[in-house]
């Protein structure tokens, strides 16, 4: 039982940094899984070089990159009874499970003490829009074997939550008149879900061009005479599906969060009728969210149409979520407007 001069908000926060803390073991928990794939993949290369010497096939060849990439797509795409027993990534996914169910306690704590739901401002938008990076995280590893993002999604979502805890909480108030509103329901809780889909779409996005990286300069040592094995660096990446297949995924997430993004922008647009009298009025939050609209669709056209894949498309998805990030955090706390609503004086 709590103490009772802990209020429910203060049971909230002590539940959050629980999960903070128990996610920062899970970041090291998968950071120690990719140095251990490191070693594995030293020691294919090693088994491959042995096999060159006793005749049994070859190193260093175009096979052997296609073999290694088709081995890593069939452990992503593996049932979860058939999929690789990494320990270390098991531990770290247990550990990100424990942390979300703290974390799901101190949202719904929050939410409770406020007698709402737990997104009027920026701490809650914060809170809630970290859990549902992990959650949807947790539910694609269901059908995807992503255990190896464990490392950016844990790390994003302690530097995340760790930071709003400590610079933007805010005491529960009432709500201000125009959030008293079902849109408050809807349309934020769509615009979070949104964001966790680009959260995704982006961490795939950077491993994307690490591994893109790796394939170009595994060619290039082909090409001239060397072995596939000495380009990989980082190591862990000869175990991870090739750059067409992560970038394939990230534009999956990345159509899923628009439709979602697209939905954020029509529903605040209702909103803004019903509380201001008007769709539309250049109000900084409605342009960014607009900004961020047109370079999801930019990202999507101009990979459907114009051929924009590998790095391109990569980078597109990397600077919408830097959009997203500067449009919940700057905006928020630098640009006046109505539809800022930060919660800091």
């Amino acid at each position: 039982m709590p103490d009772a001069g802990l209020s429910l908000d203060d049971v909230s926060q002590l539940l959050v940094w629980t999960a903070v803390a128990i996610y920062a073991l899970a970041f090291v928990a998968y950071a120690v899984d990719l140095a251990r794939r490191s070693d594995l993949a030293v020691k294919a290369k090693d088994a491959a070089e042995a096999r060159v010497l006793v005749g049994a096939g070859g190193v260093g060849s175009i096979d052997e990159l296609h073999a290694q990439q088709a081995v890593a797509k069939a452990e992503l795409e593996a049932p979860l009874a058939d999929r690789a027993r990494y320990l270390w990534a098991r531990i770290g996914t247990s550990l990100t499970v424990l942390g979300f169910l703290f974390h799901v306690g101190g949202d719904l704590l929050r939410g409770i003490a406020s007698g709402r739901v737990p997104w009027s401002n920026m701490y809650e938008f914060a809170l809630t829009g970290t859990m549902l990076i992990v959650a949807v995280y947790l539910l694609v590893l269901v059908r995807y074997d992503l255990r190896f993002l464990g490392t950016f999604i844990t790390g994003l979502v302690v530097v995340l939550l760790g930071g709003t805890v400590l610079w933007f909480y805010t005491a529960v108030v009432p709500l201000a008149d125009p959030l008293k509103s079902v849109w408050l329901v809807i349309h934020v809780f769509v615009a979070s879900l949104a964001t966790a889909l680009f959260a995704l779409a982006f961490a795939l996005s950077v491993l994307q061009l690490l591994q893109h990286r790796r394939e170009r300069l595994a060619v290039a040592a082909l090409d001239a005479g060397a072995s596939v094995a000495a380009t990989t660096r980082p190591r862990f990446l000869r175990t991870l599906p090739s750059a067409e297949v992560l970038e394939s995924l990230a534009y999956r997430f990345t159509i899923i969060g628009f439709i979602f993004w697209t939905f954020t922008l029509i529903a605040g647009s209702i909103w803004a009728n019903d509380a201001w009298g008007r769709y539309w009025g250049f109000d900084t939050k409605e342009v960014w969210t607009f900004v961020i609209w047109v370079l999801y669709a930019g990202y999507i056209h101009a990979r459907a149409t114009r051929g924009w894949r590998g790095t391109r498309s990569a980078w597109l998805a990397i600077v919408g979520f830097s959009a997203v990030m500067f449009n919940f955090t700057i905006v928020n706390l630098f640009f006046k407007g109505l539809h800022v609503y930060s919660g800091l004086n």
